[in-house]
């Protein structure tokens, strides 16, 4: 008996003993289930596997660094490229690197870069695409040729001549671009040059100023900045834009800030020369008068490369017009422009005595001048035996009737004008029914602008029908030039084959 009580005891104990040891197991696994933050294990068999994985959750190494993380080292080609583009601006390195770097690099480079650092090492039009639509919001790249690294260049240039005062500004920030932009700028458009500052004439020993006068004001050593260094330096440009004048001064609006002077004249004269390459001239809004115009035409005389020149909007008269005839006939010019000006009937029969005799001029705009029938007339008589000209403008210059007889005569026989305007003039209704006559024998003009030039309805819906077949027919040779063979091809292809 005592031996099974004791055996009982022995038993029971082993049982209490085992029970412990399971509820301690079971808390230390629900303490290391929260510590790992992992949901709770169900009470049933686990593998092998959810038993390392529970593991491997519950064993985390916490980093001293604390920016150390587990993602892959870079590899040693990304170091160094990251390298290039941080030290760029003191070590630039480009063409060493193979085409790929090359594009890597360039895709980090910042476009706040000095320019003495990329203008003549970086040639990637999407870098200077960043470059310039980071600096300018509206951004038109067809007019720059599509070139992203043309339009920059021109676009800063402009800039820093736009704001450049003379006497003021130091000249070295201008010239110290060309070595930058020479190769990239074919066109500086200027709409504006600031004057010199004027200054009051300190007063003499022993004089008293009058406070609060204007007084007199020293007169400046120039009176806009001088282009002639800068395009000497510039060896590609074809186009000079120029306003004299100043944009939004608003309450300080003077007369003087608008001014031409014979300086001006005399040294863009001079620029104009010495620029063989330039194509194309424009000096408009400028109060250009004969004496300037005469000054300007002198220096293109027998230009090698010019081929437009446009003086609109200024007070050019029938000297000035002379001045541009001989022009025509000293020069491969083949746009001239002298809109809005003050030419009369002289200065249009010069401009036509050249025109009769010119093989280069394909447009002329005359509009709002006033040359009346007199001029209106010769420029007609012109075109008789000019074979070149396609394009003419001669609205608002006081025409009637019998110009638009001389014009109507011209159409029937004339095969190279594709583009008259004749509006706000005073053609008439006989005028008008002259002109559809003559319009009817042609076939090559393709735009005839008549408006408010007081011919009939009927005659102007008539003309824009002939415009219609004219315009249709010549849309079907561009596509077909193979079906249109000319009657003289035609027939002697017939007496071939016969």
């Amino acid at each position: 008996m005592q031996n099974s009580s004791a055996q009982n005891l022995v038993s029971t104990q082993s049982g209490n003993l085992a029970s412990g040891r399971a509820s301690i197991s079971n808390q230390s696994a629900v303490t290391a289930q929260r510590l790992s933050k992992t949901p709770a294990v169900s009470s049933g068999p686990l593998d092998s596997k959810s038993k390392l994985s529970n593991v491997h959750r519950m064993r985390r190494l916490i980093a001293e660094d604390p920016e150390w993380s587990l993602a892959i080292v870079p590899l040693l080609t990304e170091l160094c490229i990251q390298h290039i583009v941080t030290n760029f601006e003191k070590n630039p390195i480009l063409t060493e690197l193979l085409p790929e770097h090359q594009q890597k690099v360039l895709s980090r480079l910042s476009p706040d870069l000095p320019l003495t650092v990329t203008a003549n090492l970086i040639e990637d039009e999407s870098y200077w695409r960043r470059c310039s639509t980071k600096r300018w919001a509206v951004c038109h790249v067809a007019k720059h040729g599509g070139s992203w690294k043309r339009m920059f260049f021109e676009r800063h240039l402009e800039n820093v001549l736009r704001l450049f005062i003379p006497g003021t500004t130091d000249p070295s920030v201008i010239l110290d671009l060309i070595p930058l932009c020479r190769n990239y700028i074919r066109r500086i458009q200027m709409h504006q040059f600031l004057p010199p500052v004027r200054l009051p004439v300190p007063p003499r020993a022993g004089e008293q100023s009058d406070s609060g006068s204007e007084g007199e004001l020293e007169e400046p050593a120039m009176d806009h900045y001088q282009l002639g260094s800068l395009v000497a330096g510039l060896l590609h440009l074809e186009e000079l834009d120029l306003v004299y004048g100043v944009k939004d001064c608003g309450m300080n609006f003077e007369w003087n800030l608008f001014l031409f002077t014979y300086r001006d004249c005399h040294a863009l004269a001079a620029t104009i020369k010495a620029c063989h390459t330039l194509k194309i001239f424009r000096l408009t809004r400028s109060k250009v008068d004969d004496e300037k115009a005469r000054i300007l035409i002198r220096s293109l005389l027998d230009h090698p490369a010019l081929e437009e020149l446009d003086l609109a909007h200024n007070l050019i008269g029938d000297r000035g017009a002379r001045a541009a005839a001989k022009l025509l006939s000293h020069s491969r010019l083949r746009v001239l422009n002298l809109a809005n000006n003050q030419v009369r009937a002289p200065g249009a029969q010069s401009l036509a005595h050249a025109l009769a005799h010119n093989t280069n001029l394909i447009s002329l705009n005359l509009r709002l001048n006033c040359i009346e029938d007199e001029g209106g007339q010769a420029v007609a008589h012109a075109l008789h035996s000019n074979k070149c000209l396609t394009t003419l403008h001669l609205g608002g210059n006081e025409l009637s009737e019998p110009t638009a007889t001389l014009l109507a005569q011209v159409l029937s026989v004339n095969t190279t004008l594709t583009s008259i305007n004749l509006s706000c003039n005073h053609i008439g209704l006989d005028g008008g029914k002259q002109l559809l006559e003559g319009i009817s024998d042609n076939k090559t003009l393709l735009e005839f602008d008549l408006r408010l030039s007081d011919i009939a309805q009927e005659s102007e819906y008539l003309i824009g029908q002939a415009l219609h077949a004219n315009r249709e027919a010549a849309r079907q040779r561009a596509s077909n030039p193979g079906h249109f063979i000319s009657p003289m091809t035609a027939s002697g292809a017939e007496n071939s084959m016969g």
